[in-house]
């Protein structure tokens, strides 16, 4: 369990403190990078109760990310940021790796 070169953004970290904090038993937001989507792979959030021996904590003020050591590989140089707008709210990942994404936002290829 190392720290990571994935970053939180401050919206990101105050709104995975808020979600985490209402859900008892749950201690971090878990990230990860699954085969499908329209663009080939996808992200994929869950509350998780804690880390697996193969996780990368990526930590910021009272928010904690887990990033499993395959999806890392996919992830490396991303920053995760938390959008409020008029089309809705919804966790965005800057992710540097891929080359092309679509519209949806939760899917991208490298």
């Amino acid at each position: 369990m190392t720290e990571a070169n994935v970053t939180l953004s401050d919206s990101a970290a105050k709104r995975i403190a808020a979600i985490v904090g209402a859900e008892a038993g749950k201690s971090a937001l878990r990230v990860a990078v699954e085969g499908g989507g329209c663009s080939g792979f996808s992200y994929k959030f869950d509350l998780a109760d804690g880390p697996q021996d193969d996780d990368t904590i990526v930590a910021k003020g009272n928010a904690t990310v887990l990033i499993d050591k395959l999806s890392l590989i996919y992830m490396a140089g991303s920053e995760i940021d938390f959008v409020d707008n008029l089309l809705g709210q919804s966790f965005q990942i800057k992710n540097p790796n891929a080359v092309a994404s679509c519209g949806c936002g939760t899917s991208f290829s490298v």
